[in-house]
């Protein structure tokens, strides 16, 4: 068996499994306390401004990926791949616009903005990850579907919530099953592709990240600057910015003499 075949076949029983067990869990609701930040000062007359205004990040590094993707498509080993890196940047500057929006007026209505902004970049970047390590064809047929499917995972939980019995086991897949697939493709399949160490910085980013938004008030108490979710945001952003730097790294290593076709 092949290793992509064998990628193919982890994925596959892995989701299986996850799902299987997400099933036998009572729903889950969401937690009105998600929507108290720690910090919640209004400045400029923008209301929960650090929160809001540190979205930011988000809007530069998807534009410049973006815009580096698309005029240096090169830096995609396959022309098939292009898509996926289209949408994930594009994925990562609209969630400034989501989160943005949502930490405006915290409540499960904007935050439905804000999830299903970042379900597009979540699968893109599987997406991504299945073309670089495993297969390109693969990666082309799943895109759609996974987009199709963290979109419908959020709408399902706002329909849920809204009706008063609010369920998020289909977002929590959706969220967390690229966390727990995407570490064991690299390791298995670790030499195949040249982004494996920057996504590793990449999974990095999003662990501090996420952490920052566990220990919100701790880090505003701390700094008394600026909270855990705000900094939360710019780590996150970081995040994309890892891969920005590889594909450039990608792209002068193919300009160079050494590598250059006589």
């Amino acid at each position: 068996m092949t290793g992509a075949r064998s990628g193919r076949w982890y994925i596959a029983i892995s989701v299986i499994i996850i799902v299987a067990v997400m099933i036998l869990v009572e729903p889950i609701a969401q937690d009105p306390a998600y929507h108290l930040f720690a910090d919640s000062r209004r400045m400029l007359g923008v209301p929960n401004f650090w929160n809001v205004i540190s979205n930011l990040p988000f809007l530069i590094v998807g534009l410049y990926g973006l815009i580096f993707v698309t005029r240096y498509p090169d830096v995609v080993f396959d022309a098939a791949m292009r898509w996926p890196w289209r949408v994930f940047f594009a994925g990562t500057a609209i969630t400034a616009f989501g989160s943005g929006y949502f930490h405006l007026a915290p409540a499960n209505e904007t935050l439905l903005w804000d999830r299903l902004t970042m379900t597009i970049g979540f699968a893109a970047f599987l997406a991504i990850v299945i073309g670089e390590y495993l297969s390109v064809r693969a990666a082309r047929m799943l895109l759609l579907p996974l987009l199709i499917i963290g979109a419908a995972s959020v709408v399902y939980w706002h329909l849920t919530e809204s009706a008063g019995n609010g369920d998020l086991r289909p977002y929590a897949i959706v969220q967390f099953l690229p966390i727990l697939l995407i570490p064991a493709i690299l390791i298995m399949h670790r030499k195949v592709s040249d982004l494996t160490d920057s996504i590793w910085i990449l999974i990095g980013f999003y662990v501090a990240a996420k952490l920052l938004e566990h220990f919100d008030a701790g880090v505003y108490a701390m700094t008394g600057v600026m909270s855990g979710h705000a900094l939360k945001h710019v780590v996150a952003a970081l995040a994309p910015a890892v891969l920005i730097v590889a594909l450039r790294r990608r792209r002068e290593e193919r300009r160079s003499p050494v590598n250059a076709v006589p």
